[in-house]
């Protein structure tokens, strides 16, 4: 989970990595809100595109070997590649996730699968079932996704032992950083359309002629209106 070390990290990185990976993100979101997949790639990597974990996982989005094959990625540390693969792993997951559970839902779901394997995922709502729980909201899943490391539990389940604490969290740091993303973007456009409207409802004053431009222009304005009055002739005419 977060700490302080980790959300000072996690700030600079906004302003010094997000800028120069947003255009990737937008690129290959498709379905997906773009911070969303900018969240995954943080909790991932750190935005960084040649991460390697002593695991095997390589690149942005940190994508195992196999993984990496079934979306025809040829290079792991390209970071075009890998985002491009690492979203449609997601959807390939999400497409996965029963339809029982609603739209908004399936995303967390999907997202714990992309950490912790779709198998361990349903065998952790089959537990949420079992337990009394809502197979089908996150909520209830998340706290039995745990339990998938003690033996009295994952040995009833079919793919037995899983790291689902670890899952767990992941998912909810990703929910952290995706809001935190949101606020960061919005925040950024209100003040860009501060300025713009600053800047338009600015009154803008035209540049003053050169100083021989003005005389000039004096000198004619004085002599035109001379030329318009003319003289009285024979004095006062009277009635």
């Amino acid at each position: 989970m977060f700490d302080y070390v980790d959300t000072r990290a996690f700030i600079r990185a906004l302003d010094n990595k997000l800028p120069k990976w947003s255009p990737l993100f937008k690129k290959y979101s498709k379905e997906f809100d773009w911070r969303l997949i900018a969240a995954l790639a943080y909790q991932e990597s750190h935005w960084n595109p040649i991460a390697k974990s002593p695991t095997g996982v390589r690149g942005m989005m940190m994508l195992t070997l196999p993984t990496a094959k079934s979306v025809n990625v040829t290079n792991r540390l390209d970071p075009e590649q890998s985002v491009r693969g690492g979203v449609e792993y997601l959807r390939r997951i999400v497409d996965r996730v029963p339809d029982s559970i609603t739209e908004h839902e399936k995303i967390w779901f999907a997202l714990a699968s992309y950490n912790v394997g779709f198998g361990h995922m349903m065998d952790a709502r089959r537990l949420t079932k079992r337990q009394g729980g809502d197979p089908d909201a996150w909520a209830d899943v998340k706290d039995r996704l745990p339990l998938l490391r003690q033996k009295k539990f994952y040995s009833q389940t079919r793919y037995g032992y899983a790291r689902g604490d670890e899952a767990r969290n992941y998912v909810e740091n990703i929910r952290r950083y995706y809001q935190s993303i949101i606020g960061h973007v919005d925040k950024q456009l209100a003040e860009q359309a501060e300025q713009e409207l600053t800047t338009d409802g600015l009154i803008v004053i035209p540049p003053l002629p050169p100083i021989s431009g003005a005389v000039s222009a004096a000198e004619s304005t004085i002599s035109d209106a001379q030329t318009s009055v003319k003289p009285a002739v024979g004095g006062n005419t009277g009635r």
